[in-house]
C-alpha cells in the first residue's frame, strides 16, 4: 500500500489546488481553493475558456462579483469530480470587516446554489482574523459552514472552536518557514523535522485541545512544505494537500502509521482556555510569528486578487 492509500485509512485527504483536472489521479474527498491558486490556474492555457467565458458572460457586473462567479465556476468543476466539499474564499481585503465577509459569504453560496449545489458541499474560507472569527459564528448559525483559513496561533484555534466553525485550517508550512527564517544559520533541519517540526507541534497542539474538551471544529493542516510535516499528522481529521506533495505520497510504500489520536489526546491533562476580544488581541499579539505571518497571508492574498482582477481588465 502506498503511503497516500495509507493516509486515507485514519485522515481525510483533501486536494489543495485549483487545478481540477489533476484531481482524478488522487481521489481526494474534498478540495480547497484560494484567490492565489485560482490565480495560478487561468494562467494556464487549458484554463483560459473559463476565465474568458465569465468575463464574457459576467463582464457589465461590478468586479467582484465577477470575480466571485469566476471562483464558483471553479468550485463546481471541481465538485463534479469529488464527493465531498469545496472551499471557496471571501476577498482577502474584507479580513477585517465582519459585515462585509458575511454579505460576500451569502453572495457565493446563493451563486453555489443557483447551479443546483447543495450547502453542505460548500466551505466559505474566511481569514482567523477577530472579525473573520465572527462573521463565521453569524454564518455558521444560519447554516453556512465556514473554513476559517490564515491560521498560526492557538488563540486563534481557540476563538474558532468557540464559535462553533466547522474547520479550521492551521498553515504548518509557513510556520516551519517562519521559525527557519528566524533561526538563520543555526537552524538544524534534521533537528526540526517530524514531530519537532514547529508547524506540526501548532497543528497538534490543537487537535489535542479539541479531542480533550469535545470541540467539534473539524482541524485539516495545510500548506505544506514536505511529506515529513504531513506523515507527523497522520490521523488528524483532514490534511490539504498540493498535488505534487500527493504525488510523492502515492509514489511511497514505506509503512505509515496514525500519529494523531483521539483517544490519546482525550486522556491528556490540558486546562480550557476562552478568549473574549480584548484577550485574543493581546494573545496574538505576543505571538509574533502568527503576528507577521496573519498580516502577510492577507496581504498575499489580497495582491494576487488584484492581479486576478487585472487579468479579467486585460
Amino acid at each position: 500500500m502506498n503511503q497516500l492509500d495509507a493516509l486515507k485509512q485514519f485522515t481525510t485527504v483533501v486536494a489543495d489546488t485549483g487545478d481540477f483536472k489533476q484531481l482524478a489521479q488522487f481521489q481526494p474527498q474534498d478540495a480547497t481553493t484560494n484567490p492565489s491558486l485560482i490565480l495560478k490556474a487561468v494562467q494556464k492555457p487549458e484554463y483560459q475558456p473559463l476565465l474568458k467565458d465569465a468575463v464574457a458572460r459576467f463582464g457589465h457586473l461590478p468586479m467582484d462579483e465577477v470575480i466571485d462567479r469566476l471562483l464558483v465556476r471553479f468550485g463546481c468543476e471541481i465538485l463534479s469530480l469529488i464527493p465531498g466539499r469545496v472551499s471557496t474564499e471571501v476577498d482577502a481585503r474584507l479580513s477585517f470587516d465582519t459585515a462585509a465577509t458575511v454579505a460576500r459569504a451569502h453572495r457565493i453560496m446563493a451563486l453555489y446554489q443557483a447551479e443546483g449545489v447543495a450547502r453542505e458541499r460548500v466551505l466559505i474560507k474566511i481569514a482567523s482574523t477577530w472579525e473573520g472569527i465572527q462573521a463565521a459564528a453569524e454564518l455558521e448559525r444560519e447554516g453556512i459552514r465556514t473554513n476559517l483559513t490564515l491560521l498560526f496561533a492557538f488563540c486563534q484555534a481557540v476563538a474558532c472552536g468557540q464559535a462553533k466553525v466547522q474547520l479550521i485550517s492551521p498553515f504548518v508550512g509557513r510556520i516551519y518557514d517562519w521559525y527557519k527564517k528566524s533561526a538563520g544559520a543555526s537552524w538544524d533541519e534534521a533537528a526540526q523535522a517530524g514531530a519537532n517540526d514547529p508547524g506540526v507541534k501548532s497543528v497538534r497542539q490543537i487537535y489535542q485541545y479539541y479531542k480533550k474538551h469535545g470541540i467539534a471544529t473539524e482541524v485539516m493542516g495545510a500548506s505544506f512544505r514536505n511529506v515529513g510535516q504531513i506523515t507527523a499528522l497522520a490521523g488528524c481529521d483532514l490534511l490539504t494537500i498540493s498535488p505534487e506533495l500527493l504525488a510523492q505520497l502515492a509514489a511511497t510504500e514505506a509503512p505509515l502509521s496514525r500519529v494523531l489520536d483521539p483517544a490519546a489526546a482525550r486522556s491528556l491533562d490540558l486546562a480550557a482556555v476562552s478568549y473574549d476580544e480584548a484577550a485574543f488581541r493581546y494573545a496574538l499579539n505576543e505571538d509574533a510569528m502568527a503576528t507577521e505571518k496573519l498580516a502577510e497571508g492577507i496581504r498575499a492574498f489580497c495582491v494576487d486578487a488584484v492581479k486576478l482582477e487585472a487579468l479579467m481588465k486585460a
